[in-house]
């Protein structure tokens, strides 16, 4: 691609000198030139600022089949086994299996991460020149700010590519084709930067500066990134460095964090913020359901719905309080907090799926009036039978596609259940793992029974394992769960199911130790909706394809295995 830019570059200037001898001397109009950068402290903030920027990418930017955007954050779980992507995109065929290296949406990812990346190296490079006029606090969280977003965007990199050429400053032309390097060298520099950035971060900021990174943000990522790549020591001890902060604490009221009222959560570790005109996410409206003028384009799959155990903490097959007949009642609650269910209030509208329910009710107005059900009716209701409830507030109600709420990208949760399962991965259990998923499970609110400290390892993992699904469902962490875990060969191959379209499951399915729903024994699966048929090729599909315009114009790059 520089190639292409510089031959344009070539066969143009003549014709720009031709016209103006003195082109060449003039500077930016619109703004200062990457020479004249970095004079003082306020184009240092200025440029870290644009950081975070960068970092909220809607999700139609990344992928031409979109309508507009949710935070891309918030879609990754539409190619796992618990959601679904409907438009024909380049995100619909990485859930089918079926996307090659020329697909949008990961090239998209790609280009972005570097060009991130790119603006950290700049900053990195050229801070100095205003070191010695700029306050000595600020600029050293500025260089820990800029080394933490560098590290976190080679981390999702990693995640999905794995070894990814490392670019640790601005390249030039000659520079700009370096192969990639191995993962674990990749890996080592995201926890040095992750260090240094934690050293330099504080802890806590004044409201005027919610958003940025902190020190627990750099150890949140830190552990993160080792419990991806089975450094359990290291993702343990990263994780109980933030618990040691004591800055964060669980939120009682579970649906609080993804409403307008989650900036001011101490659970929140690290949120996007929206602010308009400038900036927001996209709004509710792809994954809204029909009669609140939704898209419900972006939904849950049946599997899930069926994932969340009973409140005795028994999966369903198991419980003697699920039943079939009212299958949403007697659940752990997190299920009617993360998604809409049929029956249910959504959005001041009922909510039911059930396609002879060609009526109901819009609590919108006063009294109630009754509408028609486009829940039901709709070509192109949700294809599964469910919405997700996550991120929806009626504040967005009169702007549905401008939503300014925060996108959490780190919570405290997230740190507990990494925590226990670094612990008992790396075989170091004591009663600290136990408390951690339990204060998880045992939030007030949500009150599922305790895991007990006689639970066997294999029983421990499971309840982990299911655990980050219940909890994480539509934050984007399910993609690299399955991958690390080496189940998505399993999850991710043959029918997406949704509801039975007019009616209900005759009995529980079977529910395996990772949660896994299997129908083939439920008497009525054959009525149930069979949403797409997938596939899963474990030699190539554990990772995601370079670009093929990266392995085009930069052969030193080679292309993953099957790509």
């Amino acid at each position: 691609m520089k190639k292409y830019a510089l031959y344009i570059l070539l066969i143009t200037l003549p014709a720009v000198q031709a016209c103006n001898k003195d082109y060449l001397d003039k500077s930016p109009l619109n703004g200062p030139s990457d020479a004249a950068y970095f004079k003082n402290q306020d184009e240092l903030l200025l440029a870290v600022n644009g950081l975070y920027r960068a970092m909220n990418k809607p999700m139609d930017e990344y992928d031409p089949g979109q309508l507009e955007g949710p935070n891309i954050s918030l879609m990754l779980d539409a190619a796992t086994d618990i959601g679904y992507e409907r438009n024909a995109s380049d995100l619909q065929k990485i859930g089918t299996g079926n996307h090659d290296a020329n697909n949008t949406y990961t090239q998209g990812l790609w280009t972005d991460f570097y060009k991130v990346i790119g603006r950290c190296n700049y900053i990195l490079d050229n801070a100095d020149k205003v070191k010695s006029v700029t306050d000595a606090a600020l600029f050293k969280r500025s260089i820990g700010e800029a080394k933490f977003v560098r590290a976190y965007m080679y981390e999702q990199l990693i995640s999905l590519f794995g070894g990814v050429p490392l670019v640790t400053h601005t390249l030039t032309l000659e520079t700009a084709q370096i192969p990639r390097s191995d993962k674990q060298v990749v890996l080592d520099f995201i926890f040095q930067e992750l260090d240094s950035a934690a050293a330099s971060l504080p802890a806590t900021y004044t409201a005027i500066d919610a958003g940025r990174a902190t020190k627990g943000a750099a150890l949140a990522i830190k552990a993160r990134v080792a419990l991806y790549n089975e450094k359990w020591k290291v993702a343990a001890d990263a994780a109980k460095a933030v618990i040691d902060l004591n800055v964060y604490k669980l939120e009682d009221n579970f649906p609080r964090l993804f409403s307008y009222d989650n900036k001011n959560s101490a659970e929140v570790i690290l949120a996007l913020q929206y602010q308009l005109p400038v900036i927001n996410w996209g709004g509710p409206y792809p994954i809204l359901c029909r009669n609140a003028g939704g898209a419900s384009n972006k939904v849950p799959s049946q599997s899930l719905v069926d994932s969340y155990e009973c409140t005795d903490g028994l999966t369903i097959d198991k419980s003697p309080r699920y039943d079939p007949a009212h299958p949403f009642e007697n659940r752990d609650p997190r299920l009617g907090y993360t998604i809409a269910l049929p029956g249910s209030i959504f959005f001041n509208y009922q909510f039911e799926t059930h396609k002879d329910s060609l009526m109901c009710w819009n609590y919108n107005t006063t009294p109630a009036t009754r509408i028609v059900n486009q829940d039901a009716v709709n070509a192109y209701a949700s294809f599964t039978g469910y919405c997700w409830r996550k991120y929806i507030d009626l504040k967005d109600k009169d702007n549905m596609r401008q939503s300014t709420m925060s996108i959490t990208l780190i919570r405290y949760a997230e740190v507990l259940l990494t925590y226990t399962e670094a612990k008992l991965e790396a075989g170091e259990l004591d009663a600290s793992a136990f408390q951690a998923i339990n204060a998880v499970r045992q939030r007030p609110g949500v009150n599922m029974p305790p895991i007990p400290v006689t639970a066997t390892l294999a029983e421990l993992r499971s309840a982990v394992r299911k655990e980050r699904m219940y909890e994480l469902a539509y934050e984007g962490f399910r993609l690299f769960d399955i991958r690390r875990w080496k189940i998505a060969e399993k999850v991710m191959k043959g029918p997406l199911y949704g509801r039975v379209p007019r009616g209900l499951l005759a009995g529980a399915p079977a529910i395996d130790a990772n949660g896994i729903a299997d129908y083939s024994q439920v008497a009525n699966k054959a009525d149930m909706r069979v949403v797409e048929v997938r596939t899963f090729n474990p030699g190539r599909d554990y990772l995601w394809p370079i670009p093929y315009i990266e392995t085009q114009t930069n052969p030193k790059i080679v292309q993953n295995p099957g790509y």
